[in-house]
């Protein structure tokens, strides 16, 4: 329910029932945007399916094991390698950092 000066979320076509009761409107039952009565369902890549996301909106979820950039990429993400190289950077950083810091802070 909202203000009747207020439209629905969405717009009107974003729900099957819109109802004007005395100072509200209600908004009821929300149409699957993906499912292309209204209108045409958005474009996803190959890999990907539509999937709701509030009135009005949806998204494309990557489906299976694809992943990135519109659904390119295919297996799992390599988190063993990307936290090991972003960890070697971080104490590579920090040592330098500490080494060169540590006599300004020793002299001050």
């Amino acid at each position: 329910a909202v203000p009747q000066a207020v439209q629905c979320p969405g717009g009107s076509g974003a729900w099957e029932e819109v109802t004007v009761y005395g100072s509200s409107r209600l908004c009821r039952s929300q149409r699957n945007p993906c499912n292309g009565s209204e209108e045409l369902a958005p474009l996803c890549p190959e890999n990907a399916v539509c999937a709701p996301d509030g009135p009005g909106l949806s998204q494309c979820l990557c489906g299976g094991s694809f992943h990135g950039y519109k659904c390119l990429r295919q297996g799992a993400f390599p988190v063993p390698l990307f936290c090991s190289v972003l960890g070697t950077v971080t104490a590579v950083l920090s040592l330098a950092l500490w080494g060169t810091q540590r006599r300004h802070a020793a002299a001050g």
